[in-house]
């Protein structure tokens, strides 16, 4: 019989929570507004989902720190699904997404992420990185007539052409922006960098050179300081099965980082998430996201270790984040629209540097081992091709090299239960 008796929450639990929460809520905000621009909707959409998939995945979720929301792997599937389908049909995409999550919780699928070899994960985080910072380059420099539907090739071609047209005042704007979050991060590490680059480069633009660059209001108008309305689009068995592979790419890429960032969770606090749960509860949030105007989500790895590192004490640090988010939605809004673009560039510029994998990447292409061949493959096919073609054919040279091994990957240290 199991006498371990619950431990009581304290006020000193709750001081952690709320500081904790408080700390990553400042770091979700101008990231969830980024995010959302650099996946093609408007700002306040993302901050609709740092809002709702906050509360439930922290609530509902198989790791005790885990934050979910909008994050930089979804940025490249999510700009092509707004791209080719438009809006609407990404929630009916993103709904989809959710119950193919579900169902794979149930199914207990969850426990397979083990099998997903290393370099694969690393050539496929290291490539989204470059996508990221890619895509961040024209808001940068204040370029905004580029080819973004031409690949990354031609993309970059495009970006350089155009580069005589390069706005001064938003590349003066980013470079103050890119050395406060540089300096913030090395000097006051306590405050989010990313909050002191809004902050600083945004009032350096406003005060010296109003009305000389694109903002939020400029492109999407006021940020409304409003919940969300309740609706989701018509959906008909032709959307359905024309999104079959939006919705999967979502479900696929959703998973496998939301259980990536568990596993960081688990290493840093040494705890043990349960997968398939954690697995359903990102489901849950991506089939009621939709509803209220939300972009897919799925566990973000630098929000959580951020949870972690202020010493959170349980899961409602992650309520108390989405809570906070919501509060300034719905108080400073109006303020948030005179952000200019060129100040939120910076911060996922420096999201992509920090995901990148930079020294495990270098670590594995000294190696010249199978394992870089398969991390240069994966890595190749998805910055110059997909995402999802990236991540298919590193995972088959994988197993073509390693056809007569046995145990494939690393496993990771979780509980495959609900």
């Amino acid at each position: 019989m199991n006498t371990t008796k619950k431990q009581p929450y304290t006020l000193e639990m709750l001081r952690r929570d709320l500081i904790a929460g408080i700390i990553v809520g400042i770091v979700a905000i101008p990231l969830g507004m980024g995010f959302a621009i650099a996946s093609g909707t408007e700002p306040v959409h993302g901050i609709y989902t740092v809002v709702i998939a906050g509360i439930i995945v922290s609530t509902l979720g198989g790791s005790k720190f885990q934050i979910a929301g909008p994050t930089g792997a979804f940025v490249p599937i999510l700009l092509g699904i707004v791209t080719q389908y438009g809006f609407d049909n990404l929630m009916i995409a993103t709904f989809m997404a959710g119950l193919i999550l579900i169902i794979l919780g149930l199914c207990k699928a969850g426990s397979l992420v083990k099998y997903i070899p290393k370099p694969v994960i690393i050539g496929f985080t290291a490539g989204i990185a470059i996508i990221i910072f890619y895509g961040q380059l024209p808001h940068f420099l204040g370029l905004y007539d580029t080819n973004d539907e031409a690949g990354f090739l031609a993309g970059m071609v495009s970006i350089i052409k155009s580069l005589p047209d390069a706005n001064f005042y938003g590349v003066l704007t980013g470079i103050v922006g890119l050395a406060s979050i540089i300096l913030a991060t090395r000097f006051v590490p306590k405050i989010p960098g990313a909050l002191i680059g809004v902050l600083v480069s945004t009032a350096f633009a406003l005060l010296l050179f109003p009305d000389k660059l694109v903002t939020i209001n400029t492109l999407y108008g006021a940020i409304p300081n409003t919940l969300p309305q309740f609706g989701l689009p018509e959906i008909t068995l032709e959307k359905i099965i024309t999104l079959i592979p939006a919705a999967l790419a979502i479900a696929f890429l959703g998973g496998l980082e939301s259980l990536l960032s568990a596993v960081v969770a688990d290493e840093m606090a040494g705890t043990k998430h349960k997968s398939n749960r954690e697995i359903v509860a990102q489901g849950i949030a991506n089939t009621i996201l939709p509803f209220f105007q939300g972009i897919p989500a799925t566990g973000a790895i630098a929000r959580t270790a951020t949870n972690i590192r202020n010493k959170a004490a349980t899961r409602f640090s992650g309520v108390v984040h989405a809570l906070f988010a919501l509060m300034v939605l719905l108080v400073l809004a109006p303020y948030a629209s005179h952000i200019p673009l060129a100040s939120l560039a910076p911060v996922l510029m420096v999201v992509a540097w920090n995901m990148s994998e930079r020294k495990h990447f270098a670590g594995i292409v000294k190696e010249k081992s199978r394992e870089s061949f398969v991390l240069l493959v994966t890595f190749f096919f998805t910055v110059f091709f997909d995402l999802m073609v990236g991540i298919g054919v590193g995972m088959l040279t994988y197993f073509v090299l390693n056809f007569n091994k046995t145990a494939i990957g690393k496993k990771v240290r979780s509980t495959a239960g609900m």
